[in-house]
């Protein structure tokens, strides 16, 4: 008799859960989705670092997955459907990492330092503008604003196109969508970043958008439309959701740890720990869409993914995983030997590791200087959690800030 695949949790509330379940079921075990697809969900963590290297398995929907349709399923397209450098293996993926890079630069990241510390002091202003037994939701007011205005500056969003933007960008994540709901979002998804391509053509600045137009005809290296509109897609969500995800769980972290905080802020130098150590317990994705197996792959215990099969890999599983870091459930700074995957691994790394590492690293401290007593205006391990399988946020996170230091 064959089983049927259980249903991936969309909704994020047993998204660790379901993780461990997985995990201990084997290397590999089939799901259900969205759209009625099953997918083979891999949170083992050595066999996720294993698959992130095979020579078998692709990120291009359009050469490795025999019954992919373009824009059948609208909950897919941000994740399957654009071609980008994250849909892309080989010389394409070579060409289109190396056109983002030439804007991405370490030096330049480092640069946008002072720009991120003005951001930050600005909303910090803001903060302290509230009465302090208040609570506030720290989330929108914080940690959601630093990582999505910078991101914005960067790739010169105007003011007015900000909301739509970032509106549809939240609305990726959220994987409780109807398919309808989804639809609406892939087609206002495209629409925003239409709207910004056309602003800058007729308006160019100092921004990475415009440097993406010149780079459209430098060198022979050109774009085609579909490419520019989802490499903006890929660098805009992926440099905003994550970012603030992780800094929502660093401060949740460090008002349930006062002895770590305490630690911190006396070595300001390890503010970097806690940044990782977040990274390890709540990577700010789980399961990211998807991967294709373009031979049959034997992973052991008698399981195979068949070729063109499909795969979705847990990266924030690994990091979890008790055989990578023993008792994953505990927050420690200390923690030696620490490894997580919350960027990926292999050729697809994150090229924005770097400034998500820089803003939390100047978020972070920033706010807990400036508000030295803030406390949780609710129990902080019960937060209800943002809609999703592929990412591990919160709603919200209501905080009393109490006096300013």
């Amino acid at each position: 008799m064959t089983c049927t695949p259980p249903i991936l949790d969309t909704t994020g509330i047993h998204l660790y859960d379901q993780v461990d379940e997985l995990r201990a079921a084997g290397p590999a075990v089939q799901v259900r989705l969205p759209g009625d697809l099953v997918a083979w969900s891999v949170s083992r963590g050595d066999v996720v670092k294993h698959l992130l290297t095979h020579p078998d398995v692709s990120k291009d929907a359009r050469r490795s997955w025999p019954d992919y349709r373009p824009f059948a399923i609208a909950w897919l397209t941000a994740w399957v459907d654009v071609v980008s450098m994250f849909t892309a293996d080989d010389a394409d993926h070579k060409r289109l990492k190396d056109l983002v890079g030439r804007a991405f630069t370490a030096r330049r990241i480092e640069a946008m330092r002072p720009a991120i510390e003005d951001i930050v002091a600005a909303l910090l202003d803001d903060l302290a503008s509230a009465p302090p037994e208040q609570p506030v939701d720290l989330r929108e007011r914080f940690a959601y604003r630093v990582p999505t205005q910078v991101i914005c500056n960067l790739f010169g969003v105007p003011a007015e196109q900000r909301p739509t933007m970032l509106g549809v960008i939240d609305s990726v994540l959220d994987t409780s969508l109807t398919a309808e709901q989804a639809t609406i979002v892939q087609r206002d998804m495209y629409a925003a970043m239409h709207r910004l391509i056309a602003t800058k053509r007729a308006e160019p600045g100092d921004d990475m958008t415009s440097l993406l137009l010149v780079a459209q005809e430098a060198d022979g290296d050109r774009l085609s439309m579909d490419e520019m509109v989802s490499t903006l897609i890929l660098m805009i969500g992926a440099g905003s959701e994550t970012t603030v995800s992780l800094i929502d769980r660093a401060i949740i972290a460090m008002l349930t740890h006062p002895g770590q905080l305490a630690t911190v802020m006396a070595t300001p130098d390890r503010w970097s720990d806690v940044v990782e150590e977040s990274l390890r317990r709540h990577a700010p994705i789980m399961h990211l869409p998807l991967r294709y197996a373009t031979a049959d792959i034997d992973l052991g215990d008698g399981v195979i993914i068949g070729k063109g099969g499909l795969i979705l890999i847990a990266f924030g599983a690994h990091g979890r995983d008790p055989d990578v870091n023993p008792d994953p459930g505990r927050f420690d700074i200390d923690r030696r030997d620490r490894q997580h995957l919350a960027f990926g691994h292999g050729i697809h790394f994150c090229l924005g590791a770097p400034l998500a590492r820089l803003e939390a690293g100047v978020a972070l401290p920033a706010l807990f200087q400036r508000f030295p007593y803030m406390r949780p205006a609710a129990d902080l391990s019960t937060l209800p959690p943002a809609p999703s399988f592929i990412g591990s946020d919160v709603r919200s996170l209501p905080i009393v800030l109490g006096p300013a230091g």
